[in-house]
């Protein structure tokens, strides 16, 4: 899962939404400095990790990539799997997906001395070309794919992967929109053991 579900997936708790939009750049105990709240959304993402690399849907899926794109295969399905929530978000969500994404950048801006240096790095450039709105559409996401492979030093050709994206189109939304409700549950679960 990429960064729109890491974040939708934390409902409507703000400081959960940023602790698990966050979260990849925190790495072991480290996080125990921050506020409860946030802590909890960390704690949520790599749930969330754990339950989606071992779900056999999600794997199946990740399957058609793996041959060619090896260690990040698993890097385009998140993002695979985040555009299909965002094409599909009225199913998801009664609020517009432009209004969400407007208010989360503005919940980032007003909680900038919280993030880490490199969510504040990425910050400006995220907003600027919208990418949760941008995984809603195919022009989008090869903007993302491009800004990848720029991040990774163009290892492999991440942008080539629309390719398979299109060739598996219908099995590959068939598959998140199953996996994607099991994954919902699943958060439903984990919210309410952080909060217990």
């Amino acid at each position: 899962m990429n960064f729109l579900a890491h974040i939708y997936l934390s409902g409507d708790n703000d400081l959960l939404k940023i602790g698990n939009f966050m979260a990849d750049s925190i790495r072991g105990h480290s996080y125990d400095v921050y506020p409860m709240e946030i802590q909890k959304g960390i704690l949520l993402h790599r749930s969330i990790d754990s339950f989606t690399d071992m779900h056999p849907i999600y794997r199946q899926s990740k399957h058609r990539l793996h041959e060619k794109y090896g260690h990040y295969s698993g890097v385009i399905m998140d993002i695979f799997y985040d555009h299909f929530l965002a094409k599909n978000w009225k199913n998801y969500s009664s609020e517009n997906l432009h209004d969400y994404a407007e208010n989360f950048y503005l919940l980032l801006k007003e909680n900038y001395d919280i993030l880490t240096e490199r969510v504040k790095g990425m910050m400006p450039y995220m907003i600027a070309r919208n990418w949760l709105v941008s995984y809603s559409t195919i022009k989008g996401l090869q903007m993302i794919m491009f800004h990848m492979d720029h991040r990774t030093k163009n290892r492999v050709d991440m942008h080539e992967s629309i390719v398979e994206l299109q060739q598996f189109y219908t099995e590959f939304e068939t598959e998140f929109k199953l996996f994607f409700e099991e994954l919902r549950q699943h958060c439903a679960e984990k919210i309410k053991e952080l909060n217990d």
